[in-house]
């Protein structure tokens, strides 16, 4: 008996293979479509509206009268809003080099192989599975001067003993900055442990032979290794700063007055409370510029280095 195929069925074989081939290559595409349509309109569609209503005169509702760029100059005219980008400045700045700093000394305390390792990277690492706006609700009450710490230093009998930064207009800001880089630096530090365990020993011990002592190493041979690392620590945080919103709403509301207002919440209040859309779309658009400003240098510098790899 033989088991040679018919011409006719030996024809038809890769016929099949090759529609068995196109479905497999084309599958994954049509799954991933819908969501792909979605994120491009809810994403970037978006984006291209907000520019639009921007350009407009648009208050209480989305209108299509063009006025140009006369929103942003009158955002460039608002006190309020230059409060807010000096606060960001402020915040952003202190929030990213605090950060890096103490995540940097945590990663590089338990690189020591050190007892309990596992329990203490837990616990540093708790506060960045909380919500900013726990993290501003439980800091509003540890800063509140009549119930949080303040109250609690009077009552050991220190009644002199003042904490009242978040009443404070010229200090409200500053506890952003201790509630943010109480909740961030446990993060900071995970990055920076994982670069530090990714560093061949033999360059440290290299390093040791030759004399160097252990904040020499860390200085001099093993911090330069880790640049893309700060680097990519710099740009995530760049990003919570400047989109921070719901951790100045739980803890200070933008207050006293507006004196800790961040971009984010100005552009909330103007557009949604306020009635002003087109302010609101054109300090959201400055918003992006600045995403855009860290990422793209960061995208920037990535690609070149895979062309150079």
């Amino acid at each position: 008996m033989s088991t040679s195929l018919s011409p006719a069925r030996a024809a038809r074989a890769p016929a099949k293979r090759s529609a068995l081939g196109t479905l497999s290559d084309w599958l994954p595409r049509l799954v991933l479509a819908p969501s792909i349509a979605v994120s491009l309109f809810f994403v970037y569609g978006f984006m291209i509206w907000t520019f639009v209503l921007s350009l407009t005169n648009s208050r209480m509702l989305p209108s299509y009268d063009f006025v140009g760029f006369a929103q942003y100059a009158q955002l460039m005219a608002n006190d309020r809003w230059w409060v807010a980008a000096s606060n960001l400045v402020v915040f952003g700045g202190l929030f990213v080099g605090i950060c890096l700093v103490l995540g940097a000394g945590l990663a590089i305390l338990l690189d020591q192989r050190i007892r309990q390792e596992g329990s203490l990277r837990t616990i540093y690492l708790y506060p960045m599975a909380l919500s900013f706006i726990v993290t501003g609700v439980v800091w509003k009450w540890l800063l509140n001067p009549s119930l949080g710490l303040q109250a609690m230093v009077r009552g050991w009998g220190f009644e002199s003993f003042t904490f009242d930064w978040l009443v404070n207009p010229d200090m409200a800001v500053y506890t952003l900055v201790i509630a943010a880089v109480w909740q961030a630096s446990g993060f900071v530090m995970a990055l920076f442990l994982a670069g530090l365990r990714g560093i061949d020993d033999s360059i440290i011990k290299a390093a040791q032979l030759d004399g160097a002592s252990l904040p020499r190493i860390y200085a001099r041979v093993v911090m330069p290794c880790l640049r893309p690392v700060v680097f990519s620590a710099v740009m995530i945080l760049s990003h919570i700063a400047i989109k921070s919103f719901d951790l100045v709403v739980a803890l200070t509301g933008g207050g006293p007055g507006y004196a800790s207002d961040l971009p984010a919440t100005f552009m909330y209040t103007h557009a949604f409370t306020r009635a002003q859309i087109g302010l609101g779309s054109a300090s959201a658009m400055l918003m992006l510029g600045g995403v855009l400003a860290i990422l793209i240098p960061y995208l920037y510098s990535e690609l070149r280095s895979r062309r150079h790899g």
